[in-house]
């Protein structure tokens, strides 16, 4: 299985990152997607490719700032776990932390580059 890691350091408090990054609809704001629908506990998210991915919240912890989400009903992923954290940096800012276990390995490669550029895009949007 392939565990995927990013992270970026942005200089705003964790709570203003978190009022954008705990609400799964507002993915496509600065992750590398064309849209999002949330209903309940299932999101959809829309590529600029045509394909779509349905997803299941696992977690959306607004007090310790965790969203967690599984990729679901998709033949090519067998497995898949993302996790967000917004984390609190004793200098005022915050590091924000994108993971990805997925199986098959080769697509965690995908998703760890598109998590990247997610992340300077979130970077970008906060410290603007």
């Amino acid at each position: 299985m392939a565990t995927i890691r990013r992270h970026i350091f942005i200089d705003r408090p964790a709570e203003d990152v978190w009022a954008l990054v705990g609400r799964p609809e507002l993915l496509h704001e600065w992750f590398p997607t064309t849209g999002t629908k949330l209903e309940g506990d299932k999101r959809w998210i829309y590529l600029a490719s045509g394909i779509t991915f349905e997803e299941d919240i696992v977690t959306l912890d607004h007090a310790l700032r965790r969203f967690q989400y599984k990729i679901v009903n998709n033949s090519i992923i067998t497995s898949h776990l993302g996790t967000v954290d917004v984390i609190d940096d004793p200098h005022g800012g915050c590091v924000v932390i994108y993971s990805t276990e997925m199986e098959p390995e080769v697509l965690g490669l995908m998703v760890g580059g598109a998590a990247g550029a997610g992340l300077q895009k979130l970077k970008q949007l906060m410290e603007s």
